[in-house]
């Protein structure tokens, strides 16, 4: 019962940040972050110290399923060089780097130990870049690379991860064992993400309630990422391959009346985990302490802030050599497949650079080494410290470096949806070809209304919406009016709210 009291209290608390977090411009996940720290430094502060396995599987599949979902594939291929580099390369130079500095700083940390240390702290978290991205308004081939990069590079640094944590524990690393066991679990992952995926589909499309459907939506993410433990496969490809293929075939296999709801739901979830989550990376900090000697804060501290440095400096100095030697390359021997028709941009290359926050993924990786584990002190300690860091001091400035640099949203997706308005316009006058009844002129009208280039907002909506939007708020105040006098009862009265909101959601357009 106490930590069920202490989980509400947790979750009041962190929605109260989050609204100041929006009201004064910041990410939510910085100040969660800070909040429990704050709540970790009071003398009868609440303790919590991640289980690894659940805080993965609880925070992470479903934040990395709702973000998978979205993803488009187009634009992911479009931009697989920048992504690719940022996954790989960038995550397995940060790793080197770490390991040199933190063996130069510690000479008996095993070098093992070591690569699992910057194996641990390499990769930006999805869901941390996720709840930040989405409050700013950036260009959207900028958001998908970011985006794209957050939901891949967690597996390409975990299995680095694994792979140096065997070594300590072999006492040896194997390259001829361990290399072809990584390519048959990435493959292998594949396989199992785009076969589940088929399964659960034929198994949800005869479901329909909508209530049903939610649950098994949620059983069968867990399902998928536990299966995929289970089997020594990669959890998160797995589950961003389950979701991915899942979203092509959701729309003709889900109707509006379980979509609806679900989207609703999975929304409401998403925020609960990761204000929690956030939340609990902030608690970390007194386990995390109280476990250290006191003569060893000190230097532990220092290893601690110099691994943060090394983080963040080499992602600014990575993503300045891809952007410098693409500019090259667009410059003497023209665009071709890479960089494009134009170069990459200098404003987007600083974005993407200081955009490296560390999330739950780090931490629940650090506190999943075995008991014993040469330094793990030192390691859990340099996670938290980059965890929080990287959260702090890059979420705060990020918003207003990218005001300084005036990047705004290119309106490209706003574009797409403006032709997509005007296909599906056109496929309906189709069906109305010929027919002259009243109801298929009403109807005409309706359709031609999304036609209307004339947009005299920046929300989106014509004319016909913003007048709908008045005729539903006037009906709305009559409905209440009605229920208010008695002359309704309240089963009649959420049956026709239920049809008003469907109207006003229809009137709210692009909005």
């Amino acid at each position: 019962m106490q930590v069920f009291e202490l989980t509400l209290i947790l979750l009041v608390l962190a929605t109260v940040m989050t609204g100041i977090a929006r009201r004064i411009k910041v990410p939510y996940p910085s100040l969660l972050a800070l909040g429990g720290i704050g709540l970790a430094l009071l003398p009868s502060g609440p303790q919590f110290t991640l289980d690894p396995e659940l805080t993965l599987a609880l925070f992470l599949a479903p934040v990395l399923l709702d973000a998978a979902f979205d993803t488009s594939m187009r634009d992911l291929k479009a931009n697989w060089i920048p992504v690719t580099c940022l996954v790989l390369i960038a995550v397995g130079v940060t790793t080197l780097g770490v390991a040199w500095v933190a063996r130069w700083m510690v000479p008996d940390l095993p070098w093992a130990a070591a690569i699992a240390l910057g194996a641990i702290v390499a990769p930006p978290d999805a869901a941390a870049a996720s709840a930040v991205l989405k409050q700013l308004q950036l260009p959207h081939r900028l958001l998908v690379i970011l985006e794209g990069e957050s939901l891949l590079n967690d597996a390409s640094a975990l299995l680095i991860y694994r792979l140096a944590v065997g070594a300590v524990a072999a006492g040896e690393f194997k390259a001829g064992h361990a290399i072809p066991l990584f390519a048959l679990s990435l493959v292998g992952s594949v396989i199992a993400g785009f076969a589940l995926s088929k399964v659960f589909s034929r198994i949800t499309r005869s479901v329909h309630d909508p209530s049903s459907s939610i649950v098994l939506q949620f059983t069968g993410t867990f399902g998928v990422w536990i299966l995929a433990e289970h089997l020594g496969l990669s959890a998160i490809v797995t589950i961003v391959v389950f979701a991915v293929t899942t979203a092509r075939n959701a729309p003709s296999s889900i109707g509006a009346r379980l979509r609806v709801p679900s989207y609703a739901v999975w929304d409401t979830v998403t925020f609960i985990l990761n204000v929690l989550a956030f939340v609990l990376i902030g608690l970390q900090l007194r386990p995390i302490v109280e476990a250290l000697a006191p003569g060893q804060r000190l230097e532990y501290f220092e290893v601690a802030g110099a691994v943060l440095a090394t983080v963040v400096v080499i992602r600014v100095l990575w993503v300045a050599l891809y952007n410098a030697t693409a500019r090259l390359k667009f410059h003497y021997l023209g665009g071709g497949t890479w960089p494009g028709p134009t170069p990459p941009a200098a404003k987007n290359g600083i974005v993407i650079g200081w955009c490296g926050m560390r999330g739950i993924v780090t931490l629940a990786a650090a506190y999943a080494l075995p008991v014993g584990f040469p330094y793990r002190d030192l390691i859990l300690l340099c996670s938290f410290f980059v965890v929080v860091g990287t959260l702090v001091v890059q979420g705060f400035t990020l918003r207003p470096l990218i005001v300084w640099l005036q990047l705004r949203d290119d309106r490209e997706v706003d574009h797409e949806v403006r032709r997509a308005h005007e296909r599906i316009a056109r496929a309906a006058l189709t069906v109305l070809d010929g027919d002259q009844s009243p109801e298929s002129q009403e109807l005409r009208r309706e359709v031609m209304s999304l036609l209307d280039t004339d947009r005299g907002e920046q929300d989106g909506r014509t004319r016909h919406d913003r007048l709908r939007s008045r005729i539903v708020a006037e009906q709305r105040r009559a409905l209440v009016q009605m229920r208010d006098d008695d002359e309704i009862g309240d089963d009649a009265f959420h049956q026709v709210e239920a049809r008003l909101d469907w109207a006003e959601l229809n009137a709210q357009g692009a909005e």
